[in-house]
């Protein structure tokens, strides 16, 4: 090899979020009543059981799964857009399963064949996968809540446009006048709209259709996308909904074209969906009972820990929908997550959602009724 230099492997990435968290989750540990962990928002409730009898149900499963995905799934997920998302008549063969929706989100730009001077546009406060996606197909991310904020040099080279509604980490929900603001930018431009929706069935408030409020809408919605999901795609998952988080279990649907483009590459790539977790997520859809009951789960504890931050000093915005209460008392973020471990509460920094997050804190409704009462009475004072 003589005195070549030594070739370097691996894609330049920024480090894992989360393993900056490792000191402060020491500490939260060591608190006598043990840690209330709020952070990553892994779901805590068991995996309802209509799931887990057709996930068993599906166990002898030899053959090879299709990519595409069963017609009995695909079937499913289109009645479930019909009846819970306001998104009638969309065909099975225009939505994929998908092995998680962070796997999906993560690869996206690279299977629309995305390259080096392409742009992907994701929201200013984001989950930073969005920006991971993008430096995996070597693409450049772009933080903006409207591509009006873009210069026209900018806009001419965007390819991909990230929607994250009801939004991770700040809560808050584009209404139909938003979300096609979004749609008729990105289509004049020849754009790819993609949007998240993980949290569509998490409305609080106004958004909450069980106390009053309007459903949290979709990009496929009529009144969104027209009379035709053109360089649309809507991303979802079950793992908040029905506690499936370890299943991977997710899915998109919309343009018919970039849906055969996807699982063209996916066969290829061979990214698919176990049969069990097919027939799982079948039984998940087709059972709204467990999706209220989890979510009533939620507002309870929600209901708990607002309060409860308030009389700690902190401010609550946006959070109209979701998992996540986003939360500033006035200091920087590392101070705030600092002062929140030394109560035993681990948080998650809003700094890991970018610049606009500095100031702020992500606290989750993902504990156990226990836990939450843990976490109320240590921000009140009455437990510390």
């Amino acid at each position: 090899m003589g005195d070549a230099e030594p070739r370097s492997f691996g894609l330049q990435l920024p480090d894992y979020p989360w393993d900056a968290m490792v000191p402060y989750r020491d500490i939260a540990s060591r608190h006598p009543d043990g840690i209330v962990d709020l952070s990553i928002g892994t779901p805590v409730d068991p995996t309802p059981r209509v799931v887990q009898d057709a996930l068993a149900a599906a166990t002898d499963a030899p053959g090879y799964p299709t990519t595409h995905g069963t017609l009995a799934l695909r079937e499913a997920i289109s009645g479930w857009f019909a009846r819970r998302r306001g998104v009638p008549g969309i065909d099975p063969q225009h939505i994929l399963p998908t092995v998680g929706s962070k796997e999906l989100v993560a690869w996206l730009p690279l299977l629309l064949g995305l390259g080096e001077g392409d742009v992907v546009v994701r929201p200013r406060v984001a989950y930073p996968t969005y920006d991971v996606g993008a430096h995996l197909a070597r693409a450049t991310p772009v933080a903006a809540d409207s591509l009006d904020e873009l210069p026209e040099d900018v806009r001419a080279r965007v390819r991909l446009v990230w929607v994250n509604s009801p939004g991770n980490p700040t809560g808050e929900v584009l209404d139909v006048a938003g979300l096609r603001s979004i749609v008729d930018a990105a289509r004049s431009l020849g754009a790819v709209v993609a949007s998240d929706e993980c949290y569509g069935e998490l409305g609080w408030g106004p958004w909450d259709p069980a106390e009053g409020g309007e459903p949290v809408p979709s990009v496929l919605d009529p009144r969104v996308s027209g009379d035709s999901h053109e360089l649309l795609l809507a991303v979802y998952s079950l793992s908040k909904q029905s506690n499936l988080a370890g299943y991977r279990a997710a899915f998109t649907a919309g343009d018919p074209a970039l849906i055969a483009t996807l699982v063209n590459s996916r066969k290829h790539a061979g990214m698919i969906v176990p049969y069990p977790v097919q027939e799982a997520m079948r039984a998940a859809l087709g059972d709204d009972t467990h999706v209220a009951g989890q979510k009533d789960r939620y507002r309870r504890r929600r209901a708990a820990l607002v309060p409860a931050l308030e009389t700690a000093g902190f401010t609550v915005s946006g959070s109209a929908a979701g998992l996540y209460l986003w939360v500033s008392d006035g200091r920087p973020t590392w101070d705030a997550i600092a002062a929140l471990a030394e109560l035993g509460i681990l948080a998650g920094p809003g700094t890991f959602y970018g610049e606009a997050g500095n100031g702020f804190v992500r606290v989750a409704l993902t504990g156990s009724d226990e836990r939450i009462d843990a976490a109320v009475r240590r921000l009140t004072g009455s437990g510390r």
